[in-house]
């Protein structure tokens, strides 16, 4: 196996074979679900941020590998770009002040990081785009220097069989191709993982893939690309054209992207597995010597390796991950919706909202999704994209009238989820303190009507203003922005512009 991650080579009965240990994998999983033998009710969640290394100047610096060196952290991972890390949080139980106790291992990390990446003469930033990424900067040479990353790369850009075409029409216009996947290394987002037993994944799944679009509303956070103003959350569409295996002819048949909200709400974990296989070739296939329904019929934990391969090649904003610890299995929700960034405590209240309103709306007597059309949830999320905090979002009607209504994404936050955020945080056991402090950094963005990208972009526009050239804007934008994130204030108070006059660039 390990050969073959090295050499990139595989061979028709790789696939034929990879296929089949698909299935098999598939029917464990089966079996796994219905004799119940999944780990018990843990209230386990888990973060990882993605984040970019500049230099002073705010330019991106290509030096992932010398700062983990320095770090020497198994916290700290490479990513897709040499410019790229990422940061991984130990699982914590939600209650208590687990909010105040994960903003400070936060802090301590990243503050941790930033000195040795200073070492180097780099530092740490946590946001959604890098506003002075080039073109240049996203090329194939620049993806990290590991097996798995060029392997993927060179499997993507031969199921594609051409240039990618990133289109992106926003505030501006952005078009452009790429010989490699290397621009989704721009999109660096927080992953908020829940454990979650099987007979509640499809509550917790289909609650959030309702509320994503809220929260991309409030934290939105990746307005520019190759200098270009465009979504308000550009990620999504960057993300899903640059690893796009489907050529234009495809597209129009239908065929489903690998980066992908979905088509429907579902009924169990089962059905994304379960629609992973029906619907996406495989990109790597690897397999082990693991015979998954000997080790179920045994009574073991089935590693499953070539499902959770396969899984990891298809990019849902919800993702459904099994996994097994201590020799038990597990499954997780991966919430991939949001940003990095700005600050610890924006990243920490996205957090506590995403925890407090999931668990409120799984637990409806009359859950949201059967109340508003697949369809619906998916036009809302991009629509937050696109326009942010800004957005009208299509939602259930309260009462008994039935149907949906247009409303402003910051009064949907405001009068309805938050209240349902509170009550599924008191729900975890999560103290008062933390609860208000975290949810009243959301309600107080809805008040001001302002999150990391309208910060970003009405800066920028200052700048402009004064003066200062496109590129000489967003970089003082960019140093600005930094310099704001480490005093660690929350986004919403942070002030709009540049400290002092800037000679024009």
């Amino acid at each position: 196996m390990g050969e073959k991650v090295v050499a990139g080579e595989f061979d028709l009965s790789d696939r034929q074979r990879y296929r089949e240990k698909l299935r098999q994998c598939l029917s464990g999983l089966e079996r796994l679900l219905a004799q119940q033998r999944f780990d018990r009710p843990k209230n386990l969640m888990g973060l990882e941020i993605e984040l970019n290394l500049v230099g002073a100047d705010g330019q991106p610096k290509m030096l992932n590998a010398q700062v983990l060196e320095r770090i020497a952290s198994r916290d700290f991972q490479t990513e897709l770009a040499m410019f790229n890390l990422e940061v991984n949080i130990a699982p914590h139980r939600l209650g208590g002040r687990v909010f105040d106790r994960l903003a400070e291992e936060l802090r301590t990390a990243l503050a941790y990081a930033d000195r040795k990446a200073g070492e180097v003469d780099a530092r740490i930033a946590m946001i959604g785009i890098l506003p002075t990424l080039d073109r240049d900067d996203l090329v194939s040479s620049n993806l990290s220097d590991v097996d798995r990353y060029t392997l993927l790369n060179d499997q993507i850009v031969a199921a594609r069989g051409e240039e990618f075409t990133l289109d992106i029409d926003g505030v501006e216009r952005l078009t452009c191709t790429s010989k490699s996947i290397a621009p989704e290394a721009a999109c660096t987002s927080v992953q908020l993982h829940l454990q979650v037993t099987p007979s509640r994944f499809a509550d917790v799944w289909n609650a959030a893939q309702a509320v994503a679009a809220a929260q991309i509303a409030v934290g939105a956070n990746s307005p520019f690309l190759f200098g270009r103003e465009l979504w308000r959350e550009s990620r999504p569409p960057l993300f899903q054209q640059s690893t796009d295996t489907r050529p234009p002819e495809l597209q129009a048949q239908g065929v489903r992207p690998r980066t992908w909200f979905g088509e429907r709400w579902i009924t169990s974990a089962y059905d994304l597995f379960e629609e992973n296989i029906r619907y996406f070739p495989a990109l790597l296939p690897i397999c082990d010597e693991e015979d998954p329904l000997t080790v179920v019929a045994a009574g073991g934990a089935p590693r499953l390796s070539e499902l959770i391969l396969h899984n990891g090649t298809i990019y849902r904003w919800n993702r459904p991950v099994y996994d097994v610890a201590d020799g038990v299995p597990h499954l997780r929700v991966e919430n991939r919706v949001l940003p990095a960034g700005p600050t610890v405590v924006d990243v920490v209240a996205n957090a506590a909202f995403y925890y407090g309103v999931v668990r409120a709306l799984a637990e409806d007597t009359r859950p949201v999704w059967t109340r508003m059309p697949f369809e619906a949830a998916a036009a809302n999320f991009d629509t937050a994209c696109r326009y942010g905090i800004d957005a009208r979002l299509e939602w259930p009607r309260r009462g008994r009238l039935g149907g949906t209504t247009e409303v402003d994404a910051v009064s949907l936050v405001r009068d309805e989820l938050l209240p349902l955020a509170e009550a599924g945080l008191d729900a975890w056991g999560v103290e008062r303190a933390d609860r208000d402090l975290y949810l009243g950094i959301i309600e107080e963005r809805c008040r001001r009507r302002t999150n990391g990208a309208s910060w970003q972009a009405a800066t920028f526009h200052r700048a402009l203003e004064a003066g200062l050239s496109r590129d000489a804007a967003l970089a003082a934008t960019t140093r600005r922005y930094r310099e704001l994130m480490n005093q660690g204030e929350p986004v919403h108070t942070w002030p709009v512009g540049l400290p002092e006059p800037v000679p024009a660039g």
